[in-house]
Formats: structure tokens, C-alpha cells, sequence
């Protein structure tokens, strides 16, 4: 009984931790929360090879998959460690202030890490310490005394004590959320407030038979919520939008510039549909969509700042884009200056960018993986040059330099399908962002290929739409789509993984026809 108490009092020590660190990290900044600190310091020492597991098998769920083994480990260690206090009252008092100094090192230690985010951790271990010290108390042996066992404790009184250790904690909890989500409010007002303009330089409209009318297609334009997110971010960023700038300066800028908002939404705006990819994106996955984007020419405020590209001078090769969150982007300045609508954008399907995709501003630069070029919530443009430095993914085994490789991905019928014999739509997208799809072909059973129909192309940096009639017949089919881009070249057949710049192979899935 009394070790069941003791490891429930280690628990109780590191809620209350947990619970006391969160209105002191509403006060300093929620990406300085214990939690998220070590959550972010653990994904920046993860093998890009773990990452990309994590991305496949978890999707869009694995920051909560991660946040949910930290707490896990963490139960599992506060439990061991009132264990220990059993034995020795301040050697696990200790321990907790040494799990608190961890916090603190991981939320000082991030990119965007300063002192005071150490406070959350700090205010939370000295609580947990305390609160350990003193439920450890009332489990030491009783003395003789006529009223209880030798050998017993104070259940009475160690129940009282984590009764209240309980509430004060859930109290100082509740503290913090409404701390935090008073923030956020700020932050959603902020986003309410904006006006995007119109563009001065419009969307081509959409031309007639863009979009197939296909159950189970990939609609040309992917709805907002639907849109991927892979990122690193455990907490998404709430950036106020009258506090926001732009820094752009480095080498070969003669004149730097501090932008706002504002100063974005004020000059002539440009509209384009443009598909993103991922390059965790594996042959036939989801981390690819299109959306129609509103902002202004990166390449024009560049150039307004001095900066010329290096075909034509320019010392720097390299942009580095940073966000609040800390993460760098290392994108080629030839890539965004080469007349392409690399894009600050503001705007996504028509209303201001949602917080999850970088409001209150991002890049979007077509032709080349987000790694390299995506940079949401971004805060800082440094022009430098690739051998200067390395940006976050480059210092983790990726390379350089990705533009985006031609795919093809079959969308209907899903895997594991059982559609009836007879004529049966297979259909999908194909993308190859700068060059465009000429081609999409499809096969079963590794037979002939036969020509898909190509909808309307929209453009070369948007995907697009296709579908073969298949006159499928009863059994166990494999059916295969590969794609010829713009430039004539066919996607190859030979399968690799997402590192170091993205997937190749053809996408295939196996269906039984009844």
C-alpha cells in the first residue's frame, strides 16, 4: 500500500508540475511549456529516417503521438521517482528539480529559445518538488503511539494533502488555459481584422473541363481543412498580425527593409493557383494539394532591397527564410527571382492564411519542395550563400537543393477496393510543378499501357486531373499510373525513398473486382 502511495504521490508531484508551468508559460510564451520544449528538442535530434516513419504512419497526428509518449515517460518517471522519495524525502525532491532543469535546457536551447522561456519548467519543478516533499512526508512510518500500527502512515492525512495538491493544481491549470486562450483570442481578432485586397494581378480563371466531375477525385482546389500540415511545430503559432514584421537583409542587400502586414496588403497583390508538395511525401500519399494563393512577388521586394540574383552578379545563392517557431528554410535566390510566382502570401482560397498553414504570412515558391522553399509564419529573409549555411533539414541529411520530381497518384479506386466487372473509372492527379503533365498512362497487371483522359490543364504549377475507363473484369488486379511531364520525360519506375530530395517509383494499388 505504502509503494502504491508512493508512486501515486511522484504522479501527483509531476501534474502539479505540469499544471503550475502552464499559466507561467501563457505569461512568457506557450512554445516555452515543458512539454513542448522537450517535444521540440526531441524532433530536432530524431534521425530523419524516424521522421519520416513518423509522418507515414501518423500523418498529421504525430506531434499528439509524440506529446502523448512525453507524458507517458513522464508518468512512468514520476512514479519511479516517488519510489525513490519513499526511501530518501530529498533525493527525490532532487530528482524532480533535475527533471525541471531538463525543461528549462530544452526550451533555452531552441532556435527561438531565450531565458526567460526556462520559467515555465523552473516554476513547475520547485512546485512538483515541493509537492513530493510533502505527500513522501505522509508516508513515513508511523511512530508507536497507540493510535495506529507501528509500520503504518498518515493515510488519512495523505489523502487530504493529495486531495488539495490535486485541485490547487487543476485550478492552476485551468489558470493557465484561460491565460492561453486569451492570447489566442488577440491573435483571432488580429486575423478577423485583415482585409485581404483585390488582386491586381488576378488567377487565370479556370478553363472548361479542369475539373472531372469524379467520385473519390482530388478536387482541383483542396479546401483549406483538408489541406496537408507537416511541420515541427507542437504548438502552432498564434502570431499577432499588428505585431508582425519582415526583416530582409544580408549579403548583396544595399538596403534593408523591416516590413508589416500591412505594408504587404498595400502594394499591388498577386493570385495564383499553385500545387505544394511535401517531400515526405511518399509515392502515392496525401502530402499534396492545391490552393489558390494571394500575396505580393518575393522576387520584387528583393530587388527593391538591392539583391540580384547570382546570374547576374549577386553574391548570395541562398535565401534563408526564418520562422517564429525557430525553423530555417534554405531556398536557391535563382529559383525565386527567375520570373516563377515565388509568392509572400496572406491569402489561401480566398481568405486570410489559417494559422496551421502560417498566418499571418508564408512563402510559396512552385517547383520546389516546402522543405526548401515553404516557410509558414515566417518573421526573417537572409541572403547568404549554400556553403555559408546549412538550413534545419539540410543539417539533417536532406539535400540542398529539390525541385519537386514528377508523380502520378491513383485516387479511385482506394486500395483494397471490390468494385464490380464492367467499366470501372480509374482516376487520379498528376503534378510536375514548372513543367507540367503532357501524359498520364495506366496499366493492369503489368500489361500494355493505355492513355488516360487529361483534364483542362490549369497551369503548370497546378496539378492535374485524369481518368482511364477501365473494362475490368472478375479477380485480383494491380493497377499501375505513371506520368510524362512537360519536357517529355517520364517519371521512372525506380523506387526510392522520401531522403534525401523525395520519392520516385510509380503508384500502384490492387483491387478485387466482383
Amino acid at each position: 500500500m505504502r509503494a502504491a502511495s508512493a508512486a501515486l504521490s511522484g504522479v501527483i508531484a509531476g501534474f502539479s508540475a505540469l499544471a503550475v508551468a502552464e499559466p507561467a508559460a501563457a505569461i512568457v510564451r506557450p512554445e516555452a511549456g515543458p512539454v513542448t520544449a522537450v517535444g521540440g528538442a526531441v524532433i530536432d535530434r530524431t534521425p530523419p529516417a524516424l521522421k519520416d516513419f513518423a509522418v507515414r504512419n501518423f500523418g498529421t497526428d504525430d506531434k499528439l503521438v509524440l506529446e502523448l509518449g512525453i507524458l507517458a515517460v513522464l508518468a512512468l518517471f514520476a512514479a519511479a521517482v516517488g519510489l525513490l522519495a519513499l526511501r530518501h524525502r530529498p533525493a527525490g525532491a532532487a530528482a524532480v528539480l533535475v527533471f525541471g532543469a531538463v525543461g528549462a535546457t530544452a526550451a533555452v536551447g531552441r532556435p527561438e529559445g531565450r531565458v526567460p522561456d526556462a520559467l515555465p519548467s523552473v516554476v513547475g519543478a520547485l512546485v512538483g518538488a515541493g509537492v513530493l516533499y510533502l505527500l513522501s512526508g505522509r508516508l513515513a512510518p508511523a511512530r508507536p503511539s497507540g493510535q495506529r500500527a507501528a509500520g503504518g502512515f498518515d493515510r488519512r492525512g495523505f489523502v487530504v494533502a493529495a486531495g488539495v495538491a490535486v485541485a490547487a493544481s487543476a485550478g492552476a491549470g485551468l489558470l493557465g488555459r484561460r491565460l492561453d486562450s486569451a492570447v489566442r483570442a488577440g491573435a483571432r481578432a488580429s486575423r478577423r481584422e485583415v482585409r485581404l485586397p483585390l488582386p491586381a494581378s488576378p488567377a487565370p480563371a479556370v478553363p472548361a473541363g479542369a475539373e472531372l466531375e469524379i467520385p473519390g477525385l482530388s478536387p482541383l482546389v483542396t479546401p483549406g481543412k483538408d489541406f496537408y500540415r507537416v511541420d515541427t511545430a507542437l504548438v502552432v503559432p498564434r502570431v499577432d498580425a499588428g505585431a508582425w514584421r519582415l526583416r530582409i537583409h544580408g549579403e548583396g542587400v544595399t538596403r534593408p527593409v523591416t516590413l508589416t502586414l500591412q505594408d504587404l496588403l498595400d502594394r499591388e497583390s498577386v493570385e495564383r493557383d499553385i500545387t505544394l508538395t511535401c517531400v515526405s511525401n511518399e509515392v502515392g500519399g496525401p502530402y499534396v494539394g492545391n490552393a489558390r494563393w494571394l500575396g505580393v512577388h518575393l522576387a520584387d521586394l528583393l530587388r527593391e532591397a538591392g539583391v540580384r540574383p547570382p546570374s547576374e552578379g549577386g553574391p548570395a545563392d541562398q535565401l534563408v527564410a526564418r520562422s517564429v517557431d525557430g525553423m530555417t528554410i534554405g531556398t536557391p535566390v535563382e529559383d525565386v527571382m527567375d520570373g516563377r510566382d515565388a509568392l509572400l502570401a496572406f491569402g489561401m482560397n480566398g481568405e486570410p492564411l489559417p494559422f496551421e498553414h502560417g498566418f499571418p504570412v508564408r512563402m510559396v515558391v512552385p517547383g520546389l519542395y516546402g522543405y526548401v522553399s515553404a516557410c509558414k509564419w515566417i518573421k526573417d529573409i537572409e541572403l547568404t550563400t549554400f556553403d555559408a549555411y546549412d538550413a534545419y533539414w539540410v543539417q539533417r541529411t536532406w539535400s540542398r537543393r529539390a525541385p519537386v520530381k514528377t508523380q502520378a497518384r491513383i485516387d479511385t479506386p482506394r486500395p483494397f477496393a471490390s468494385p464490380k466487372a464492367g467499366t470501372v473509372p480509374v482516376a487520379g492527379v498528376a503534378w510536375a510543378q514548372r513543367r507540367g503533365i503532357s501524359r498520364v498512362e495506366v496499366r493492369v497487371d503489368g500489361g500494355p499501357w493505355h492513355p488516360a483522359r487529361l483534364a483542362a490543364p490549369a497551369g503548370r504549377d497546378v496539378w492535374r486531373q485524369w481518368v482511364w475507363e477501365w473494362p475490368a473484369t472478375p479477380g485480383s488486379h494491380t493497377l499501375e499510373v505513371r506520368a510524362t511531364d512537360g519536357t517529355g520525360a517520364t517519371q521512372t519506375s525506380r523506387r526510392t525513398g522520401t531522403v534525401p530530395d523525395g520519392a520516385t517509383g510509380r503508384h500502384s494499388v490492387v483491387v478485387d473486382v466482383s
